[in-house]
């Protein structure tokens, strides 16, 4: 069952989710609503042809910092100072450049305009963060996501040359901020960085926990 949302800040029960993650539609892009929707492990992912649109995975695809793998070429990457790297200092820029990335198999883009004042609204409170991958000056990758407690809730990344994403996941897993990343849904580039699938009850414990121990 899919359930509409209205303009009380509420969400229902995570577990009754549909099979591909759905739980809810409608409601609003808020501060407080999104908060929320993080909170319970819920988060909105949809494009303009559709209403907002409220997931939460049975199944949840997360990356621990302590099982973080870096390649050996990746190291040497790291080992040149090739990239600068900077935290919060251009937010607005990754998420742009995040919603017009190329990505296989995506036709158009789900970071919408409304997307993207939603997440610098929560930017501006303090609750959304960025880390921003530089060359000579240009910003070459980055990532952001929404911090609940010592979770990351990443929502995408972007790279313009080899290895800037994979600079900017591994800053953030070294930050020694967070016991966990969340990275939604499962790629291979993200497996093969140590990313695995765990349940959404063990998801709940840990973003529980988490909160308690922020």
């Amino acid at each position: 069952m899919i359930f509409r949302l209205d303009e009380r800040l509420l969400f229902p029960e995570p577990s009754l989710a549909e099979e591909d993650g759905l739980l809810a539609l409608g409601g609003d892009l808020s501060v407080d609503r999104l908060l929320l929707a993080y909170q319970n492990g819920i988060f909105p992912w949809y494009n303009n042809d559709t209403p907002i649109l409220w997931y939460s995975p049975h199944g949840r695809f997360v990356l621990f910092p302590d099982e973080l793998k870096i390649s050996k070429s990746m190291k040497q990457v790291l080992r040149s100072r090739r990239f600068t790297i900077t935290i919060d200092k251009s937010f607005e820029q990754v998420i742009e450049a995040c919603a017009i990335a190329k990505r296989e198999g995506q036709d158009g883009t789900w970071i919408t305009d409304d997307m993207k004042k939603a997440y610098i609204d929560l930017h501006h409170q303090g609750h959304a963060h960025s880390v921003e991958v530089w060359e000579k000056d240009q910003l070459v990758g980055g990532l952001y996501g929404v911090a609940v407690g010592l979770v990351f809730c990443g929502e995408s990344m972007f790279s313009k040359v080899s290895n800037a994403s994979k600079t900017a996941l591994i800053t953030l897993c070294q930050s020694g901020k967070y016991q966990l990343i969340d990275c939604q849904v499962h790629t291979e580039h993200l497996e093969s960085m140590g990313a695995r699938l765990i349940s959404r009850k063990e998801y709940m414990n840990i973003l529980k926990n988490a909160r308690a121990k922020s």
